[in-house]
């Protein structure tokens, strides 16, 4: 789906149902390797891990390394802000 402004637009829960396409190891969790393959989808290319590190420092508000479910809402931030995708609450 895009917006008018031609930036990829879905709803939170599309944008989890997204996400899980990466969970290679199925745990439920976004680690940054994962989110390393989620954003290269996005064009990050080389940048994408240095983009994924990041989203995964902001985002991980318990700092273990991965994005659960509790974590999603500061990723969906992330992405709006910084991977040009449009996150909207329904």
């Amino acid at each position: 789906m895009a917006c008018n402004d031609g930036r990829p637009a879905m709803t939170k829960e599309e944008f989890k149902n997204w996400l899980k396409r990466f969970d290679v190891d199925k745990d439920g969790r976004i680690s940054r390797v994962e989110l390393v393959s989620a954003v290269r989808t996005f064009g990050g290319g080389w940048f994408g891990g240095v983009r994924a590190w990041w989203s995964v420092r902001c985002a991980d508000s318990d700092g273990n390394g991965y994005i659960d479910d509790d974590e999603i809402d500061h990723l969906v931030e992330f992405a709006q802000n910084h991977f040009g995708i449009r996150v909207s609450p329904s």
